[in-house]
């Protein structure tokens, strides 16, 4: 039987799922109202300090699953900022899509896995 770590768990959800060496992430989404950069930024240092928790880090992510509420406008902004984000050689799969997210103000939010 594997062991499953969970971090910051509440009664809804945990924010990360560790199973079999791989650290699954809760959808991350930056303050509400902000730009398409600010929240992506915000939310890839909340990844970040996600990942560090669970012992790896963005050289070891293995899928990238990315949310916009309008791809139309949102998809280069949010690209320019995960793409300084990600280091040269190390990008996981990935696939984006677009969505009406959990309130109006939200206009990104990311899900990934990592290798621990």
């Amino acid at each position: 039987m594997s062991q499953i770590t969970r971090i910051d768990t509440n009664a809804r959800m945990s924010q990360v799922v560790i199973v079999n060496g791989i650290a699954h992430l809760a959808g991350q989404v930056g303050a509400e109202g902000g730009t398409v950069t600010e929240q992506t930024t915000e939310i890839l240092e909340k990844i970040d300090a996600l990942l560090a928790k669970a012992g790896t880090d963005n050289k070891r992510l293995i899928t990238a699953q990315i949310w916009c509420a309008n791809m139309a406008e949102d998809f280069e902004e949010m690209n320019a900022v995960w793409d300084a984000w990600v280091p040269d050689g190390f990008a996981p799969a990935r696939w984006t899509g677009e969505a009406v997210l959990a309130t109006p103000g939200y206009r990104v939010e990311i899900v990934v896995t990592a290798a621990v």
